[in-house]
């Protein structure tokens, strides 16, 4: 489909348990998303009822979809419980390793890693209670 792209999701070390026990997961997201990381109008519909995170209306500005974005997507449409778990400033949680491709995250450019069709991002949570 023009103007989207698949990005597939693995989530481990407990992180599942925030996704509705979902290990691995496709979305659909755009190629070009707004500059603000608004995810108001994404292709994928969302379960999660909480309010929007982000209610400031897009500036209309777009930029190529990057890592950033998939983060806040992930939160307001795909997380069921307890954000404070996976994001934390506007970022992944300290705790949560991040492979792109196979690829730890902070070589790839970390948020501003520009999204391709077909990427593999990896969440896995190093943190265990105990």
């Amino acid at each position: 489909m023009a103007g989207t792209m698949t990005i597939k999701l693995v989530f481990s070390g407990g992180l599942e348990l925030l996704f509705g026990n979902e290990r691995n997961l496709s979305v659909l997201i755009p190629s070009f998303v707004p500059s603000d990381n608004s995810t108001h109008s994404s292709p994928s519909s969302s379960s999660f009822t909480s309010p929007p995170y982000n209610d400031t209306p897009s500036t209309g500005e777009t930029k190529a979809a990057d890592l950033e974005y998939l983060i806040y997507h992930l939160r307001d449409h795909l997380l069921k419980e307890r954000p404070e778990l996976f994001m934390e400033n506007g970022t992944i949680r300290p705790g949560i390793l991040v492979l792109i491709n196979n690829t730890d995250w902070e070589l790839e450019g970390e948020g501003s890693y520009q999204l391709r069709n077909n990427d593999e991002i990896v969440f896995i949570s190093t943190l265990h209670g105990g």
